[in-house]
This record gives C-alpha cells, structure tokens and sequence, in this order.
C-alpha cells in the first residue's frame, strides 16, 4: 500500500504543504525540518512521485485546466503556471475555456470524464458542484483554481478575494475618495462577487463614502468601454470619484472610454481607478493602472501539487485549501499628482 503525504506530514508533525516545499523548493524550509521530513520519508518509504503515477495508472498523461477565460491573461499565467509544474511529473496540461458559461463548463467536464483525464483543476462558473463531485466519485480527482472550496468537499487554491476588495476600496478612501463605484459581474461568479462584498464591507466603514454598482456581462475589455461610456456623465454629474474594476481587462476599458470620448474625463484627477489581478497590460496602460495582485504562476504551480496529493489521498482525510494574500500595487491611476 502505498504512502501518502499526509502521513509523512504526520510522522515529522508538519504540515502537508511543508511536506511539498521540502520535496520542491526545500530551500524555503529550515534546515532542521528539512532533516525532519526526509526521516520521514526514509522511515515510511514514501516515493514522492508515487501520486503523480496513481495520476496516470489507467488514464491519459494529461491534467485538464478548465478557466473562465482563456483569453485573459490571469488565466494564461495560472495555465503557465500549472504546465510548469506538471511537466516535472511528466504530465500535461489541456487547456479548456468556459468563457463564464454553465453550459460550456459542463460539455468540457463531459469530454475530459470521457477521455479519462488524470485530473481536473477547473474556475467554475458557478457555485453548484454536483457534476464535480459526479467526477470525483468516478475517480478523477479535482482541484478548485482561483475559487474557495464551498462546504470544504474539494481541495482549492485561491486569493483571498474579499480581501482584495477591500484593499482597492481602502485604497480609494485613503486617497480622499468618496463615492465610489464597482464595475464587473456578472456577481454569479464567486470571485466578482467576494470582490464586491469586500469594497461594500470596506466602503461601509466611512460613514460618509457610498458604493454604486455596475454591472457587467462579462469581464471584457469591451464591457469596461461601454460602462466607461456610462460612467461619463455621472462622474461629473453625481461626483463618482473612484473605481473598483473587478479585473484588469474592465478597467482597461474603462479608462480607455474616460480618456478618448468625448469631453475626457482625467484619470486621477477626477476619478481614480483600481484594478484587479495586475495583468502587464495594467502596467502599460495609457496611464499606468493600480491593481491588486495575485500570485498567478503560483496559484497553477499549487493547484497541480494539490492535485498531486488529492491522488494520493486517503478516504476520509479532509481536502487541503490554500488561500494566497493579495497585494495593492499602486500606480498612477489612483494617486493624483
């Protein structure tokens, strides 16, 4: 019967992702517990890549990532990310997009379940899981990417999102802004909404700041224009002085609609802008946009070894949930000069 890592990770009383630094960067790990975990190891005769082969025994050398867009570059660095990782257990990576469909979501799940892939790390669209635990039941172990676990039944990785709201949100606040406003949607998927919730939680706590939503179709260059394009007249109308975009690409298009219409609007001057994800095109932007960071070659990089250890799982353990911090990375599109 073969070991796993949670074993291990009981055996030199750590924790399972010490377990995985010391097989994979050991040189984040103190010395005196890299000793430990490897006397683990010797002692139980755990092979590390024993999980990557119960991966593969029956089924194809491939991992499925399914995303919510592949054309965002988020979802390119998590898929750069995933790759990277697997190539070191000799498996690869398929690339499968919903673009923020149900519908989509389920015919991948339906392909990957018939072709026998050794794993999947899906973004859902939504929060009903019940295919995923259809598949799971089936024997293809699956990792929630970019998305908290609902009920802890599947093991996940993802940002603190709501904390990453809020960030922007205080941001803007502490910059002397007060009514804001929170561009993305739609709020079915779990992430807009977790960013939503924090700047509301954020903005609640100025008693004298408000918090305006707009919605959006989907989280596209193209919807940021058009909701530029609403924003307009409102900003020198209503005073809305600060934006909360729920991803980079809308509020690329949002100060691309502010900057280039009619009668400009002057970003920071007049309304101040916060993005979400800090993709390169952030950087680059026409004026150079503020945005909260997640680690997105990393977030891939985890959700492979989580698969790895979901592989090798024993009945009954509870699944391993890994949750980054995110991080303000401030530009020149939220602080005038």
């Amino acid at each position: 019967m073969s070991v796993s890592v949670r074993e291990v990770a009981a055996r030199a009383g750590v924790s399972v992702g010490t377990v995985s630094n010391v097989l994979n960067r050991p040189d984040q790990v103190k010395a005196e517990t890299v000793e430990r975990v490897r006397a683990a190891i010797d002692e139980l005769g755990y092979v590390p890549n024993a999980a990557a082969r119960q991966l593969r025994a029956g089924r194809s050398q491939s991992l499925a990532l399914l995303v919510l867009d592949v054309g965002n570059p988020f979802f390119t660095d998590v898929a750069r990310g995933a790759e990277a990782r697997a190539a070191k257990e000799g498996l690869t990576v398929l690339l499968a997009n919903s673009d923020e469909s149900s519908e989509r979501e389920a015919s991948h799940l339906d392909v990957f379940e018939r072709q026998r892939v050794s794993g999947i790390l899906v973004s859902p669209v939504e929060g009903d899981f019940t295919r995923l635990e259809e598949i799971r039941k089936h024997g293809i172990p699956v990792v929630l990417v970019d998305r908290g676990a609902d009920q802890a039944r599947f093991a996940s990785v993802s940002v603190d999102d709501v904390a990453g709201g809020a960030l922007a949100a205080r941001h803007l606040l502490a910059q002397g802004r007060r009514r804001l406003a929170f561009v993305g949607g739609p709020l079915r998927i779990g992430q807009v909404a977790d960013r939503f919730a924090g700047a509301s939680a954020a903005v609640a706590e100025h008693g004298s700041a408000t918090l305006q939503l707009f919605g959006t179709d989907e989280m596209s260059l193209d919807e940021g224009r058009r909701v530029g394009e609403a924003l307009r007249p409102l900003i020198r109308d209503t005073g809305i002085d600060g934006i909360v975009a729920a991803n980079d690409l809308l509020a690329i298009g949002v100060e691309r609609a502010l900057l280039f219409g009619p009668d400009p609007i002057r970003v920071p001057d007049e309304v101040a802008l916060v993005g979400y994800d800090d993709i390169s095109f952030a950087a680059s932007a026409v004026v150079p946009i503020s945005s909260i960071r997640q680690p997105r070659e990393l977030i891939g990089a985890t959700a492979v070894e989580l698969l790895l250890e979901e592989a090798a799982r024993a009945k009954g353990d509870t699944p391993r949930h890994v949750v980054y911090a995110p991080e303000l990375v401030v530009r020149e599109s939220s602080v005038a000069g």
